[in-house]
Parts: structure tokens; C-alpha cells; sequence
């Protein structure tokens, strides 16, 4: 069962930066390349990455590249290309920061046309 509240998924298509920063979680906005759109406070704590430096960016390649591998990537890249991404698992960030375990979700809201990476820290 995914951490994403129902509060936030049903709200996609008009997700505005006051509610992804209110989640308790991780709420990053990518097109199908991975450019960020949205890049919420939380995930900028997390990462130590303030959002204004991350959007526009690359989440797989420029924000977190320790990301642009099968297990990721390549499951967002699969689930865009097939219009079904909704995927979640465990994961490990490594990228300017000690390692650091987090649960993922990824998904292709079909209503908006809208890619969202959601990530929260797992307890240690």
C-alpha cells in the first residue's frame, strides 16, 4: 500500500505548490524526460536541494543522479512508455548525502497527463 494520501492523488491535476509542500512526503512533478515541474519542501530537505535550483532540472540526471539506473529510471522509462507507471518499492539515495532509505512511488496520473515521483524516509 502506497504512503501517498488520498488527499494528494485525488488532487493531481491542480496540485498547486501550497498543498505539495503541506505532504508529509516527497512530491516531485517531472514530465516524460524527467524535467522537474514541481519540487516540493520536503524532498528539498531531504535532498538539501532548494526547489527553485531543482526545477527546470533533470530529477534523473542533474538532482539525483545516483536515480538514473534500471531500477528507477528504468521504471519510470517502462511505465511512460507504456502509459502505465504506477510502481512502488524501496530505494536507497546515495547522491550528496549519506545513504539514505526512503520508500518510492511512481505514477502517470492519467486525468492530467501528470508524472509524479513521491518519496518518503523510511524509519531508521
Amino acid at each position: 500500500m502506497s504512503f501517498v494520501t488520498p488527499d494528494i492523488l485525488s488532487r493531481l491535476s491542480n496540485l498547486n505548490r501550497n498543498d505539495a509542500d503541506n505532504a508529509t512526503y516527497g512530491v516531485v512533478k517531472v514530465d516524460n524526460t524527467g524535467k522537474i515541474l514541481l519540487y516540493n519542501r520536503y524532498e528539498a530537505e531531504l535532498a538539501g536541494i532548494i526547489p527553485s535550483s531543482a526545477e527546470g532540472k533533470n530529477f534523473f540526471t542533474e538532482i539525483a543522479p545516483c536515480t538514473n539506473n534500471k531500477l528507477f529510471f528504468g521504471k519510470f522509462k517502462a511505465g511512460v512508455e507504456a502509459g502505465e507507471l504506477n510502481a512502488a518499492f524501496n530505494y536507497t539515495f546515495t547522491y550528496k548525502m549519506k545513504p539514505t532509505n526512503v520508500q518510492i512511488h511512481l505514477l502517470h496520473d492519467k486525468g492530467s497527463k501528470t508524472n509524479w515521483i513521491f518519496v518518503q524516509k523510511k524509519a531508521a
